[in-house]
């Protein structure tokens, strides 16, 4: 008797049945919507409000919590979900986040409040990137996360400078935690700052002078209004206006730096032997989001939003960057954030103090000709 088995043809095996796009993202983003309302819960709380913790960095605590705490197996069901919190949404927040300023913010500030904000951009970055390479000898993906968020607004600007530099969930998280600590920090030393200042008068202009001052060099929106409360009304608002002008710059500053590590990776590939020609297209990481970002801000700035709506969607922007840090974390291994050692804490220090005594530089060179 012939007992040789004779497997099927291909064609005959039953085919698997498709997983609908709802079966693989909506696990994911239910998580990730559970860690964001979650964020925002806690960042209602009185003492961690005033404390400048806002909902996106309490998200990424959460996020990381559950990351960490959950079996290693459990991972895989919400990965697709958790990464469409991490990269679409993620980019979708950052367009949304123009309807939070207009063109008419640089007429509050004036020329001045331009320039101490641009200043201190570009000097900030400047010295991370030579400081964090140079000295530190550090991943530059890292050094450049960390460069943004301290040069820009805090876990926004690390969020998006992320597709850029293309850096991984533990390089992010890193840079989000300097932000998070030396920002706090920041909440407490200025009002001690502007007493100083009254007597030593370095930064002119009262409190209008020292609340552009604090909008230009501290880390997260949620800490400038924090630390220009404890100075007082005048300061509150200048404050903001300058930290919002100071995000405002977010686009071109991702649109030039896309171009900038463009030509390095095409050096680098001409270097490699694969030709002398151009770089392919698709080499060159445009961050098309941040041109989204503009055309809002310019959109917005026509006010033919109601006001319920402009609310209404800020407070789905506000969602949507939850989910993203949320999911952030929950990709992060805590065992990668100590293999990063103490230099991004390093890093981020001298960049503190830059931006705590050259701000004040900066703006007494600035404020004190106009």
């Amino acid at each position: 008797m012939n007992t040789e088995v004779h497997p099927l043809p291909v064609h005959a095996l039953p085919a698997a049945a498709p997983v609908s796009w709802g079966a693989r993202h909506l696990p994911g983003l239910a998580l990730a919507g559970l860690l964001a309302a979650g964020g925002m819960v806690l960042g209602q709380i009185p003492a961690l409000a005033h404390s400048g913790l806002s909902a996106l960095t309490l998200a990424i605590v959460l996020g990381m919590l559950a990351g960490n705490l959950v079996p290693a197996h459990w991972h895989a069901r919400p990965g697709p979900g958790i990464g469409m919190a991490k990269q679409q949404l993620l980019r979708l927040g950052v367009v949304l986040y123009g309807l939070r300023l207009t063109v008419q913010d640089i007429g509050h500030v004036g020329l001045a409040g331009v320039l101490v904000d641009a200043l201190m951009l570009a000097s900030t970055f400047g010295i991370a990137c030579w400081v964090g390479l140079r000295w530190l000898r550090m991943e530059r993906e890292t050094v450049m996360l960390i460069g943004a968020g301290s040069a820009i607004c805090g876990a926004a600007a690390v969020m998006a400078t992320e597709p850029v530099v293309r850096g991984r969930p533990a390089q992010v998280t890193v840079a989000v935690a300097t932000v998070v600590v030396f920002g706090t920090l920041a909440i407490f030393t200025y009002p001690a700052l502007y007493a100083l200042n009254q007597h030593w008068a370095l930064v002119p202009g009262g409190q209008h002078g020292f609340g552009l001052y604090a909008g230009a060099t501290i880390h997260e929106v949620a800490q400038v209004v924090a630390a220009a409360r404890g100075i007082g009304p005048e300061a509150a608002d200048t404050a903001v206006i300058a930290k919002m002008v100071r995000v405002m710059m977010l686009a071109p500053f991702l649109l030039m730096l896309a171009a900038w590590l463009g030509r390095r990776r095409g050096a680098s590939h001409s270097a490699g032997g694969h030709g002398d020609g151009p770089v392919p297209a698709a080499r060159l990481a445009v961050p098309w989001f941040a041109f989204g970002f503009v055309a809002v801000v310019l959109f917005n700035s026509l006010h033919w939003l109601p006001a319920g709506a402009v609310q209404a969607a800020n407070a789905l922007d506000n969602l949507l960057l939850a989910m993203a840090m949320g999911a952030l974390g929950f990709t992060t291994r805590l065992g990668a954030i100590r293999q990063a050692g103490p230099r991004p804490l390093l890093l981020a220090a001298l960049l503190a103090l830059w931006l705590v005594v050259g701000g004040a530089v900066v703006s007494r060179l600035v404020l004190g000709v106009n």
